[in-house]
């Protein structure tokens, strides 16, 4: 049986090196003044505030092969995010704007597409832990009600891309990461899934059901605790699809404080079947990123629980 052979500390140290390096050179070529390049955050992407600029850069440094592959198509999506949060930020809600002293489009360089952001000060030691759940999901749907009228153009389900049926297909070599029977389980659910991200096929199994453009990934938690207030952040999958997509794992409490807060801002409250079925397609998109575990070592604890959870539960049936 393979093992998921991790990278070690000295690779993940070297990769953020080479993401904040990157990160500088492409700022001083825009004709930012970068003398302290700073490393803020490392998974997924590399987050670099180019001190003294009031700049932070967002380098992706772990991707799935397919989106690694498709460097057009990752570069468009980084223009939705962009649009998106500029569009927001114009409307004057409360969120983290691209920076105003570089044209709102990805750089490329040294392998690495990057989006550049306004820098903003966080509060020392707070998150987004440091706000109680009723706030957050009032904050989320605040955000809806915000994006509901985003005149750009947005794929539908994005997140759903061919990511996922790749991750899956990479897992039947690596029983280590995904036992053999919760594959033929992920397979089956996708095959339900998939026809979903046709907007045609999703109205028609959920007629009434309406879509919009949404966060795209857990925005009661994408948030930045400032001195002024907390501001939405991380636009990276942002998507047209319904609002549950935005809100799976919500439990009764909480869907009942967002549906409060909803429907004040005109918004329709969620509908449990849907929820349930976003909570799946979720929960397969997490799955496939399992294939990423050597390249970011923890990975696979982190996400033991949430498949531990999905296990224990019956079978997606449309």
């Amino acid at each position: 049986m393979p093992i998921c052979d991790e990278i070690g500390a000295d690779d993940v140290r070297a990769r953020k090196e080479r993401a904040v390096t990157a990160a500088a050179e492409a700022g001083r070529a825009l004709g930012l003044t970068v003398t302290e390049p700073h490393a803020l955050y490392d998974v997924f992407s590399v987050v670099v505030h180019l001190r003294p600029a009031p700049v932070v850069v967002r380098v992706p440094t772990v991707l799935p092969r397919t989106v690694a592959a498709d460097p057009v198509t990752q570069a468009d999506q980084q223009r939705r995010e962009l649009a998106a949060a500029g569009w927001l930020a114009a409307q004057g809600h409360p969120v983290v704007p691209p920076s105003p002293l570089v044209p709102a489009e990805p750089v490329r360089h040294d392998g690495y597409s990057m989006t550049f952001w306004q820098y903003v000060e966080q509060v020392p030691g707070e998150s987004t832990t440091g706000l109680d759940e009723p706030e957050r999901l009032r904050l989320a749907a605040q955000l809806h009600a915000a994006l509901r009228d985003h005149p750009g153009e947005l794929r539908f389900l994005m997140p759903l891309d061919a990511s996922v049926p790749d991750g899956l297909a990479q897992l039947e070599s690596r029983p280590d990461l995904l036992a053999p029977a919760d594959l033929d389980r992920a397979r089956a659910e996708w095959t339900l899934i998939e026809p979903l991200t046709d907007p045609g096929v999703f109205a028609a199994t959920f007629p009434g059901r309406s879509v919009q453009p949404v966060h795209g990934d857990a925005p009661t938690y994408n948030l930045i605790v400032t001195p002024d207030g907390p501001l939405a952040s991380d636009f990276e999958h942002v998507t047209r699809g319904p609002v549950e997509w935005d809100m799976v794992y919500a439990d009764d409490a909480a869907r009942a404080v967002y549906d409060a807060a909803a429907t004040e801002r005109g918004l329709r409250p969620l509908d449990e079947r849907l929820l349930q079925v976003m909570e799946t397609a979720r929960m397969l998109q997490l799955i496939a990123c399992l294939p990423m575990a050597r390249e970011l070592p923890g990975l696979r604890d982190g996400v033991t629980p949430a498949i531990d959870h999905w296990r224990a539960g019956p079978p997606l049936e449309l």
